[in-house]
């Protein structure tokens, strides 16, 4: 017999937490505006939305970092109103921020005891780890030092912090951006068994894929209301993406047709020991990057992509000047403005901060790195018209979304914001251009724009190095991908030769080069 609609809604469990009206105020700026959600026990609920849709937020105010302007939260039907942290946990909610908050020079069980209420023994903490671990799957060593630790490892520390405070109700931020497909993969199970034991999972991430396949109910805020509540897996991807911006989204186009030309970045034996106690080496690392390619980096965080970037911009330099060589000439020991004056672009990862001064405007901001090479000074003198022309045409090429005529950087999202900073580079038509996580924290619709620009940039000639933790970018712009891992750099091998599974495998060391031959040789992993 089938069971009718009021059967099904009668036998439905009720929420856990239900939001109501929740509107909150900064000012002016709406950032949540109205906004109405459930959660069920055993629920994995995604919750997406664009940069500044609102997410954040309202995670806050479910957490008790914000109190909302309006509406309510009903915990199991009834109101409750959140004073901080503290009060959240207590009743059974925990959260796993997008970044960690652990001490590097801690073991694993004493960042688990500093998060813990009470006065336990480190012993005690130590077999509740184990008994957590062994029961959700996630093993950790509780004497390890969190500096020895790979970013999956890491991960595991913050869900057991939350696990052992029993929460019934876990929101995850962005939880997979730092992992490799298999340590992915490991989370899913993970998540999985705790949603079938009861706990509610509130699941934040721009990866729609992996929404598709983890959740069932997705609720979609855009502009700070919500506009959509869908179940993901019968939805494509970018028919989310266009629920997440209000229009529909392109696809990254590869450019038929163009040449590859010869080697315009060229590495080799390029070592540096590391700069902080805990920070990367970089070990013999040898590429070479053709005008026409794009050459994209895998690697974990961690792994000596910033040092990798800053010793190819010139940040640090090399032992030796031939380390580094840019159209044929060495600049291993030049600076970053000597290395942009022979041609070279670079993007940095932070984009506020380190690509853009928060409190200078944008014609300000396209001085930061054309002074040397863009025709914005003359004889000693600023030349301020020069410079604010430059930053609109960046603005007008590339979309980027503002307020006024000459804005603060800081006033920017973080996609228009990323879209400006690489803008700046790319319309200096560079013979090389090295950029870091190019669309980190970017929106669906900043990232294509981002993606297509450096795709269109090779095919003009230029060399294209990307950094990124994001095999999906990675393989859709790339035409080869080499893997950074303990600091040094896999040899880069042709896309279409490769899987997410593979290059997933070189980012956790598990594979070197030879062993990864001999597993596709043998069918444990598949060249195409």
């Amino acid at each position: 017999m089938v069971p009718r609609e009021g059967d099904r809604a009668a036998a439905a469990p009720p929420p856990l937490v239900s939001l109501r009206g929740i509107t909150k105020r900064f000012g002016t700026l709406t950032a949540n505006d109205h906004v109405d959600l459930d959660i069920h026990p055993g629920e994995i609920h995604a919750l997406l939305g664009e940069n500044g849709a609102g997410k954040s937020t309202l995670v806050k105010i479910l957490y008790g970092l914000l109190e909302p302007s309006d509406g309510a939260i009903l915990w199991q039907g009834e109101p409750v109103a959140l004073q901080g942290p503290q009060q959240a946990r207590a009743l059974g909610i925990g959260m796993v921020f997008q970044h960690f908050s652990l001490f590097e020079n801690l073991t694993v069980a004493e960042n688990v005891a500093v998060a813990m209420p009470g006065d336990l023994p480190i012993a005690a903490i130590t077999e509740r780890i184990a008994a957590v671990g062994e029961e959700y799957g996630l093993v950790l060593d509780p004497g390890r030092f969190v500096w020895t630790l790979s970013a999956g490892e890491r991960q595991r520390i913050e869900i057991v912090r939350c696990l052992l405070q029993n929460p019934r109700l876990l929101v995850l931020d962005e939880p997979t951006s730092v992992l490799t497909p298999q340590e992915a993969e490991r989370l899913f199970v993970t998540l999985e068994k705790l949603a079938a034991d009861g706990c509610a999972i509130l699941y934040i991430s721009h990866r729609l894929e992996e929404v598709r396949r983890l959740c069932r109910t997705a609720t979609i805020l855009r502009a700070g209301k919500v506009v959509a509540t869908i179940d993901p897996r019968s939805v494509r991807a970018r028919e989310i993406a266009a629920l997440m911006v209000g229009v529909e989204i392109g696809e990254v186009k590869a450019v038929p047709g163009h040449a590859m030309g010869p080697e315009r970045l060229v590495v080799k034996g390029l070592s540096l020991p590391p700069e902080e106690p805990h920070g990367q080496s970089l070990r013999e690392v040898a590429l070479g990057v053709r005008g026409g390619e794009v050459l994209g980096i895998a690697g974990v965080a961690g792994n000596g992509q910033g040092e990798l970037f800053a010793a190819l911009s010139g940040e640090r330099l090399a032992a030796a000047a031939d380390a580094v060589r840019i159209d044929g000439t060495a600049v291993g020991l030049l600076d970053v403005t000597s290395r942009r004056r022979l041609g070279a672009a670079f993007v940095p990862e932070e984009r506020l901060g380190h690509g853009a001064v928060p409190d200078h405007r944008l014609g300000e901001n396209a001085l930061l790195s054309r002074h040397g090479t863009g025709g914005l000074v003359a004889r000693g003198f600023i030349l301020a018209d020069a410079a604010r022309k430059l930053a609109f045409r960046i603005v007008d090429t590339f979309d980027v979304r503002k307020e006024g005529p000459d804005p603060r950087a800081r006033t920017l999202s973080g996609g228009n914001l990323q879209k400006f900073v690489v803008g700046r580079e790319i319309l200096r038509e560079p013979a090389v251009l090295v950029v870091n996580q190019p669309t980190w924290g970017v929106d669906a619709g900043a990232a294509t724009v981002i993606r297509q620009a450096l795709v269109d940039l090779a095919a003009r000639g230029s060399a294209v190095i990307v950094i990124s933790q994001d095999l999906d970018e990675l393989f859709e712009v790339a035409d080869r991908i080499a893997v950074i891992h303990a600091g040094q750099v896999s040899e880069p091998r042709p896309t279409r030769e490769l899987t997410r599974e593979a290059v997933g495998l070189l980012m956790t060391g598990a594979l070197d080069e030879s062993a990864l031959k001999a597993a596709e040789e043998a069918g444990v992993v598949h060249a195409s």
